[in-house]
């Protein structure tokens, strides 16, 4: 399997399509920095697809915990005053966190798995406000392919 590109929406989402749990993960593990470097990339593509219009002046923290086969990778997204930044580690009393392996999180981000499924097979753990973590991920632009 060749390298995934986490800066490259349809070459993401097109590697999801063609290839397992297990041949994702070796792929993310294979490639330079690890899940880790993956993970920034992925982070950095999610911030810059935010968009205020669709958030509406809201604001909250969101608390990521992505399990690789290298470890956990923690990320705390804060929305704010029309901005969306990300950064490394936890935060106190997030509005809601969500842990999910990473496979089903790049499926979940690409639209290529449903959320709620995840969730009621247990492949997606939310903790916080439910309502919030169904309907924020539609502040977000996802590119077409």
């Amino acid at each position: 399997m060749s390298q995934i590109d986490a800066t490259d929406f349809n070459s993401l989402s097109s590697a999801l399509d063609q290839h397992s749990n297990d041949e994702i993960n070796a792929a993310i593990a294979s490639q330079e920095g690890g899940a880790g470097k993956f993970l920034d990339g992925v982070f950095e593509g999610m911030s810059s697809a935010f968009n205020p219009s669709k958030a509406g002046g809201q604001e909250a923290t969101v608390q990521y915990e992505i399990s690789a086969p290298d470890g956990t990778h923690s990320y705390a997204m804060r929305i704010a005053d029309g901005r969306c930044a990300v950064e490394h580690g936890t935060v106190e009393s997030p509005r809601v966190t969500i842990r999910a392996a990473l496979p089903d999180f790049l499926r979940l981000i690409t639209g290529k798995a449903n959320g709620v499924q995840l969730f009621m097979t247990g492949k997606l753990k939310v903790a916080g406000d439910l309502f919030f973590a169904q309907t924020f991920q539609g502040w977000f632009d996802r590119p077409t392919a």
